[in-house]
């Protein structure tokens, strides 16, 4: 079994089901602390939980905010958690046609400007290229990864 994730009548990814459960209920928890949708719903079939829709725009959002969120972080154990999901989620914007940007490295430009989760010692207020490179080399292994 799998599930397939489609934008129109393109499947971007067709990950088995347990990949494809795990990627959701990571959706679910990136879209609660990013406070943004996924764009990530019911597709065409209606009652087929299977097949999945994906709408470009919010898509584009989530997956922007998500990179903005992943580079920013200074605390080394929520990169280490969120590398690999975020990773696919640049994969799939990238399938979607998305341009999906990097955070220059050294910016320190902060959303909301307060930071929570600091790790010491590290300075949470710069983007490192060590994170920015490894995120945006990851997500291309995994584009290589994901079954179509």
């Amino acid at each position: 079994m799998s599930m397939y994730l489609e934008m129109g009548d393109e499947t971007l990814w067709n990950p088995s089901s347990g990949a494809g459960r795990l990627f959701l209920r990571q959706v679910e928890v990136f879209e609660t602390e990013l406070k943004l949708p996924s764009g990530i719903g019911q597709g065409k079939y209606c009652g087929d939980p299977d097949t999945l829709e994906v709408d470009p725009v919010v898509y584009a959002e989530f997956a922007r905010g998500l990179v903005a969120w992943h580079c920013r972080t200074g605390h080394s154990v929520i990169l280490a958690l969120s590398e690999g999901f975020v990773a696919t989620a640049v994969a799939l914007a990238r399938r979607a046609g998305i341009e999906v940007e990097m955070p220059e490295a050294g910016s320190d430009h902060v959303d909301g400007g307060v930071r929570r989760d600091v790790q010491v010692p590290s300075s949470p207020w710069a983007v490192s290229a060590t994170v920015v490179t490894a995120l945006d080399t990851r997500a291309r292994e995994m584009d290589r990864w994901m079954a179509r």
